[in-house]
């Protein structure tokens, strides 16, 4: 297991914490297939019964990481992020989110695929796929305006709003906000509380209240799989990059 991914089983819940906290805890291919792998387990271990996701340091996570797309690699067999996509969007296990700090691009996106999403005060979440010339991913662009509505959704994605953790919580992007210094404790109590109660009714629970087909997610995954790789080719998200290394405001002329 990467070690920019903390995982560890108490309680019947498997807490993840992600530990990348000197880059802003940016997800790269080590850490997509680190998580996809704890997940994945999940399912597998019957003494885990609920999943606890959160943070090392003061951020979330600043979404993926820059050099995964400045210096592409060829994968072996499915690409780490689609793994970890997969993953998270078909885990029969409940899954808990503590937000811990600022929730950026695929940090927000992920959060649209669990089940109970707690933030700290201090958390922001953020989807700037416009402003670096790319578009939403992980089906978000189906899930998000199921979640909070299109008005939200739009804000988010295409006006590229900041949200905190009080108007996340006005929006039903998450279910409740905690102070900073008890945001672990009391995550982990609900986490503890759902690993006690019956595991098929949990389970079965979270399925049908989901609701949502599961071909249909994959199907938009794909969709925007196809836009985002076309982006990450073009003049606009080149121009993106530059101005993120000469700190600028990028110029889409």
């Amino acid at each position: 297991m990467s070690t920019s991914l903390i995982v560890e089983k108490k309680n019947r819940v498997m807490r993840l914490t992600i530990n990348r906290p000197e880059l802003k805890n940016a997800l790269n291919r080590a850490l997509y297939s680190a998580l996809a792998d704890a997940l994945e387990e999940s399912q597998a271990d019957p003494q885990v019964r609920a999943v606890l996701l959160t943070a090392s340091g003061d951020t979330f996570t600043a979404g993926n990481d820059l050099d995964d797309f400045i210096n592409p690699i060829e994968e072996t067999g499915t690409p780490s992020v689609i793994r970890f996509l997969n993953a998270i969007s078909e885990c029969e296990t409940p899954i808990i989110v503590a937000v811990n700090g600022p929730a950026i691009g695929i940090g927000l996106t992920m959060l649209l695929h669990c089940d109970m999403v707690y933030a700290a005060k201090s958390a922001s979440f953020r989807a700037p796929f416009t402003h670096v010339g790319v578009v939403p991913e992980a089906a978000s662009s189906l899930l998000l305006p199921l979640a909070v509505g299109n008005a939200w959704a739009n804000d988010l994605m295409i006006a590229g709003r900041t949200l905190n953790a009080e108007e996340a919580l006005s929006a039903g992007l998450i279910s409740r906000v905690f102070e900073d210094e008890s945001l672990l404790t009391e995550s982990l109590k609900v986490a503890e509380q759902v690993a006690s109660l019956a595991p098929n009714s949990v389970k079965q629970s979270k399925a049908l209240i989901r609701g949502i087909n599961k071909e249909q997610v994959k199907a938009q995954m794909q969709r925007e799989g196809v836009i985002f790789a076309a982006q990450l080719a073009s003049a606009e998200f080149k121009e993106s990059v530059a101005a993120f290394f000469e700190k600028r405001a990028p110029s889409f002329d």
